[in-house]
Formats: structure tokens, sequence, C-alpha cells
């Protein structure tokens, strides 16, 4: 294919890979930055037609989709446009669950605390890869099996509530060890840019994406258990 490495760079040396990492950095945050900006305003949109829940869900399943079909074309021309449909379908699935929050009195503020952090938690452990300059591969086998861990435990909470079971104090604890989780893979997959592990651009502002999608998800409920 003509544009098989149409968003990938190549190295040939540690010099050259350490340049290479960092022009990946930067396109990377510049997509991450129009990517979130879009997401946002597809969260507003959805948040102003007030669809039921259901729609929310549904959105979330065709975002995903949407993530495998970028993976499939994620070496050429077409990766752009796939990922500003799946970060803008994800956006658009948070409206329901933002409207439910805005329903109490301080849902507005829970929302306003939540992207706050989610904003400072990224920018500092992104602040932080890039000036200690250390070596974070370590975290890949952790954050694998700490992966598998949470989606284990979402599923059995989902089948619980499905059966009426209701733990007391499962979400909270889910919901903080995805915080813990998902800032793990931002000092990761910042520093596997970096060291070149990660050349396309694209994929590489997928990753810190659902990081800080994740984050957001996750810090909204525990603010709001802290309000209620």
């Amino acid at each position: 294919m003509a544009d098989a490495n149409f968003l990938s760079s190549t190295t040939s040396s540690p010099k050259s890979a350490n340049i290479e990492g960092y022009k990946v950095l930067r396109q990377t945050y510049m997509l991450l930055a129009m990517t979130v900006t879009w997401s946002a305003l597809l969260a507003g949109v959805s948040l102003m037609l007030a669809p039921p829940p259901m729609f929310g869900l549904l959105a979330l399943v065709a975002g995903f989709f949407t993530l495998w079909r970028l993976h499939k074309v994620a070496h050429t021309s077409a990766a752009l446009g796939w990922v500003f449909a799946f970060t803008g379908l994800l956006g658009f699935s948070l409206g329901p669950t933002l409207g439910m929050y805005l329903q109490s009195a301080s849902g507005g503020m829970v929302i306003v605390h939540a992207l706050g952090t989610t904003g400072a938690i990224f920018l500092t452990l992104s602040g932080y890869t890039l000036i200690s300059k250390k070596d974070f591969s370590f975290l890949g086998g952790f954050l694998s099996v700490g992966l598998w861990v949470l989606i284990g435990a979402l599923v059995f909470s989902l089948v619980a509530g499905l059966f009426g079971v209701q733990i007391s104090g499962m979400h909270l604890a889910i919901s903080s060890m995805a915080v813990v989780l998902f800032s793990g893979f931002i000092l990761y997959d910042t520093h596997r840019i970096l060291s070149g592990g990660e050349t396309n651009y694209v994929l590489a502002t997928v990753s810190l994406y659902l990081s800080i999608y994740n984050l957001f998800v996750h810090l909204l409920a525990l603010f709001g258990f802290a309000d209620d």
C-alpha cells in the first residue's frame, strides 16, 4: 500500500530515536487537543439533545467498533477520520451521564472538579515524564495485569447488579483502581512515545485519549460519591 507508513516514523540510532520521539509527541499532543475538544463538543450536543441512556450506550458500543476499524487502517491517511469518529462517539456517549449529574444541585461542581482533576493529573504526569526522562517501561506488565483485573471487576459488578446483588463499596473500589491504573498508563504511554516505542501519532493519541476519558469518568464517579 502506497501510504502504509503515512503516520509512522523510522529511526536508525538512539539519538534519532529521541528526536523522532519528541516529534511524534508534538504531533500527538496537537491531535489529542483537537480530539478532546471535539469530544467535549459532542458531549455538549448530547447533553442538549438529552437522548435516553440507551443512546449513550449505543454510542459507546459504536465507538469501540470505530476503534477496531481505526486499528485496521492505522498506518493510512484514513486513520485521521476514524480517530475523530471514535472520539466523537465516546464524547456523545457521555451526554446521558452528565445529564444525570446535572439533575442534582451540586452536579455542575462535581463535573467541574472531575474535569479539573483530570487535566491536572494529565499535565502533571506528562510533564514529570518529560522533565525526569525516567524509564517507565517497567510498568507495562503491571498495567496489563491491572487492566484485566479491572475488566474482571467491572464484569463481576455488572453481573451482580443484574441479579440484584449490591456489594458495598464495590463501585468506589473500581473507580479508585481505575484512576490509579490510567494514571500509570499516562506515564507509560508518554515514555513509550518519547523512547520511540510508538511511532504512529494517531495510535499514540488514542492511547492517551482513552486514559483521559477513563480518568474523567471514574473521577466523576468518585466526586459524585463524595458529594452524596
